[in-house]
Order: structure tokens, then sequence, then C-alpha cells
């Protein structure tokens, strides 16, 4: 078995810290770590994770800067992006893996949740190959994702230029499902709340950034 990291940038919500744990290891084999990557100010956050025993890093960043410095510090083969709000299903690593086969090296799980993503058109959490993670984003060699967004349109630049190398397969058999209150699966909170705001402050730069995948 290939050994797996699952990356998960974390913000003020400590009580998901258990609950994400419990469903990682009970739907998903061995070899599997967690890996929390928490702001160096969020000390409750940084107290679950310790009492949960899991693995952390402290780095000052958004989302993306987050998973960038996430991938620095591993060397599993297999990497997971992930979120703290997410519910593993049975088996969604096994039906992940099938589909990396031949210039597949990212595969988008099931989140119950975006319709793109239902559809197999998107993803918001993903299974990526360690070797993929060296090609970069689609101008800069040296980091997974684009550090620009301040969250929202991360994802839609890193699987429009994985679509644009022929590099993405949906795997819409493994779920892993997205607890998020657009899907009335959790409450309301602050981070959630200012969803609207962080997408119209970051549209511009996806919008500038689009041709870079979608115009060759």
């Amino acid at each position: 078995m290939q050994a797996l990291v699952v990356l998960v940038p974390v913000l003020r919500r400590p009580h998901r810290v258990h609950p994400f744990l419990a469903s990682l290891h009970a739907n998903t084999p061995d070899p599997v770590r967690a890996l929390f990557i928490c702001d160096p100010d969020d000390h409750e956050e940084q107290k679950a994770v310790r009492r949960a025993g899991a693995d952390m890093l402290i780095v000052d960043g958004n989302y993306a800067q987050k998973i960038n410095e996430g991938v620095r510090r591993t060397t599993e083969p297999l990497i997971f992006l992930a979120a703290d709000d997410l519910q593993f299903h049975h088996h969604w690593l096994e039906h992940a893996k099938r589909r990396l086969t031949g210039g597949v090296h990212v595969v988008g799980t099931n989140d119950l949740c975006n319709r793109r993503v239902m559809r197999g058109e998107h993803s918001t959490h993903s299974l990526v190959t360690r070797s993929y993670t060296m090609r970069g984003t689609i101008d800069d060699p040296t980091r997974l994702l684009h550090e620009g967004y301040l969250h929202e349109y991360v994802d839609d630049e890193f699987i429009g230029t994985a679509r644009h190398r022929a590099a993405f397969a949906s795997a819409p058999d493994s779920v892993v499902e997205h607890l998020h209150p657009q899907a009335q699966k959790a409450p309301m909170d602050d981070l959630y709340a200012q969803q609207h705001s962080r997408m119209r402050r970051s549209v511009g730069l996806y919008r500038q950034r689009r041709p870079l995948w979608t115009s060759a």
C-alpha cells in the first residue's frame, strides 16, 4: 500500500478535529496520517490537535500557502487535499486510487455537495500523486496551488490546470462528504459567512489567470 498524507488546513474549528480523525481512520486503510496545518495564533485549534495526538504544522497563511507548505514538509507518495468539514465514506481511497492510471495524477472525490463536483466536472477535495506536485501551477513549478486567492477559486485553478494537462479524473464512487451549510449539513459560522465576500475579492484574479490554462 502506498502511504497517504491528508493535509488539513484549519482555522478556529477545534470541535472538528476529533470527528474528522474518527471518520478518516475508520474508512481509510493504513498507512495514512493526517497533518493539521494551523495558524500561529489559533491556540484552541492547536490544543485540540495535540489532545488528539495528531501531527501538526504551524503556518501563517491562507489555504493555498498551508497546502504548499504541507507538500514541502511531507514525503508520502499520495496526498489528499482536505478540510476539516469532511466525512470520509467506506472505500473512498480504494475507489479514488483506481483512477490513477495512464496520465491521471489528480482524482476528484465526490463531496455530495457541489453540483459541478457531482457532475464529474470539478473537485473540491482531491487525491494527488507526489510526482504531480513537482509540476506546480500553470506558471510556477515550485508551488502546487496559486497563493493569490483568499480561499475560493484556488480549486478552480488547480482542477482547470489538471484538466488542461489531461491529468484529472473524477471518481463519483469515492465519497468524501462536504459537511457544508449550503447543503444543510453544518451550522453557519463566521468563516462560512465570509465566503461570498472572499469570492468577490478573488474572482478578478481568477478571471485574469484563467486564460493561462484555457487558451492553449
